[in-house]
């Protein structure tokens, strides 16, 4: 079960997990400096690493940035 937990997860995958669309998820991947590893022209995410990231505020930038471009 915690490997199933600590796989990596899609883009739309971690959209969900942030409760944001998928077209909003790749704005924020995108704008923001989510912690991401990419491989080829995939993106991979831990959900622990942004779980992490977000702890540390690293959503407070949407505030200051438009993600709306």
């Amino acid at each position: 079960m915690a490997e199933m937990e600590n796989r990596w997860l899609s883009a739309d995958e971690i959209g969900k997990h942030l409760g944001v669309s998928s077209k909003d998820g790749y704005r924020w991947i995108d704008k923001l400096t989510i912690p991401t590893h990419r491989m080829g022209c995939l993106l991979e995410f831990k959900k622990d690493k942004v779980n992490e990231w977000l702890k540390a505020g690293g959503a407070v930038d949407l505030n200051k940035k438009d993600l709306k471009e």
